[in-house]
C-alpha cells in the first residue's frame, strides 16, 4: 500500500478521474446551454450573442493551454492556439457589436 502511495505521490487517482469527468460534463453542459441561448436569441430577432461562444471557447482554450504547457504535445499546442484565436475573434466581434449598438 505504501509503495502505491509513493508511486502516485499520495494522489487519489479515482478522485482525479472523477474531477476530470465532472469538468468535462460541466463543459458540455455549458456548450449546450450557450447554444440554446444563442439560437433562441437569434430566432427571436435579437441578434447573435458571440460573447456566449467566446466564453465557451475560452474554457477549451484554457484547458488546452494547460495541457500544452505540461505535456508539450504538438496537438495540444495547436488546439490551444486555435481555441485562443477563436476566443479572441469572438470576443472582438461581440465587443464591436456592443459598441456599434451603443453608439449607433
Amino acid at each position: 500500500m505504501s509503495k502505491s502511495r509513493k508511486e502516485n505521490k499520495n494522489k487519489d487517482l479515482f478522485k482525479m478521474e472523477v474531477q476530470i469527468n465532472a469538468g468535462n460534463v460541466g463543459s458540455i453542459t455549458a456548450i449546450i446551454i450557450a447554444t440554446i441561448f444563442f439560437v433562441t436569441q437569434s430566432l427571436i430577432g435579437d441578434g447573435m450573442d458571440f460573447g456566449l461562444y467566446a466564453i465557451i471557447f475560452s474554457i477549451s482554450a484554457a484547458g488546452f493551454i494547460v495541457k500544452a504547457i505540461r505535456m508539450k504535445l504538438r496537438r495540444d499546442i495547436m488546439l490551444s492556439i486555435i481555441y485562443t484565436l477563436a476566443t479572441l475573434i469572438l470576443s472582438v466581434v461581440h465587443i464591436y457589436k456592443l459598441i456599434t449598438t451603443y453608439i449607433g
